[in-house]
C-alpha cells in the first residue's frame, strides 16, 4: 500500500453513527398506519427479496415494487416522500460528532458504507454526516470487496474501520490483516446477535457506543 496518510479512519454508519433501526421502525410504523398491518408485512417481506437480489437493503426499490402491486392505491404515491424527507439527523448517536473529532487528531475520517445510489447518499447528506468528514463519502454494493478503490482513493499506512457488523470487519481484516485495526461498536441488532458475535473473531477493540471511542488512544497507529 503506498502510504500517503499515516492513519485512515473509516467509519461505516448504519447503526454505527446513526441509529437506522429507530428508521426501520418508524417506516414499518408509518406504513402500518397508513395502508394497515397486512401490507406493511407485504412491504417488509419485498424489502428482504430485494436485499437477497441485490446484496443490500433497497428502500425505495421496494417501494416502487409494492407500488405495483397496488396501483389502485394512490397513497402509494407518497411513500417514498417519508423515507426522502425523514429528519435523518435526529437519528445521530449521542456523542458521534465529538468522536468522530476526537479520531481527527491520528487521521482523516471517510465514510464507508454500502447502500443504494440515491436514498443512501441522501440519508448521509441530510443527516449532516456528509459535511462532517468533509465530503470523503465512498458507497458500495459489498464495501468489503471494494478494499483495493477505497485504498487507492485514500491511500495510507494503516487503516481504522469502525463497523457494527462483525462480518465486515472479520472480512476486512482477513484482506488487510496487520494494517487494520478493527473497532466495534456493540450497538444496533447485527451487534447485538448472540449469533452473530459468535460466528465471528472478536475485533481489535471493542466498545459499548462510539461515544466511547472518545475514551480511545490511537497515537500509537501514527508514524
Amino acid at each position: 500500500m503506498a502510504a500517503t496518510d499515516d492513519v485512515i479512519f473509516f467509519l461505516d454508519v448504519d447503526n454505527t453513527l446513526l441509529d437506522n433501526d429507530r428508521l426501520i421502525a418508524d417506516l414499518m410504523q408509518h406504513l402500518a398506519q397508513e395502508f394497515g398491518a397486512d401490507q406493511r408485512d407485504s412491504y417488509k417481506t419485498i424489502l428482504e427479496q430485494l436485499r437477497t437480489e441485490l446484496g443490500y437493503v433497497d428502500y425505495l426499490g421496494a417501494m416502487q415494487r409494492f407500488r405495483l402491486a397496488n396501483m389502485h392505491d394512490t397513497k402509494t404515491l407518497l411513500m417514498s416522500a417519508f423515507l426522502l424527507d425523514y429528519p435523518f439527523a435526529d437519528l445521530i448517536y449521542p456523542g458521534v460528532l465529538d468522536a468522530v473529532a476526537h479520531l481527527r487528531q491520528w487521521g482523516r475520517t471517510v465514510i464507508l458504507s454500502d447502500g443504494d445510489a440515491i436514498f443512501q447518499p441522501r440519508k448521509i447528506q441530510r443527516s449532516g454526516l456528509w459535511q462532517v468528514v468533509d465530503g470523503r463519502v465512498l458507497i458500495y454494493v459489498h464495501k468489503e470487496q471494494m478494499l483495493d478503490d477505497a485504498a487507492r482513493l485514500y491511500p495510507a499506512r494503516h487503516y481504522v474501520m469502525v463497523d457494527d457488523k462483525l462480518s465486515i470487519l472479520s472480512a476486512m481484516k482477513n484482506i488487510w490483516g496487520p494494517h487494520l485495526t478493527t473497532v466495534f461498536p456493540h450497538q444496533g441488532h447485527y451487534a447485538l446477535d448472540p449469533e452473530n458475535i459468535a460466528a465471528y473473531p472478536a475485533a481489535d477493540v471493542t466498545v459499548e457506543h462510539f461515544s466511547d471511542i472518545l475514551r480511545q488512544d490511537f497515537s500509537a497507529l501514527a508514524r
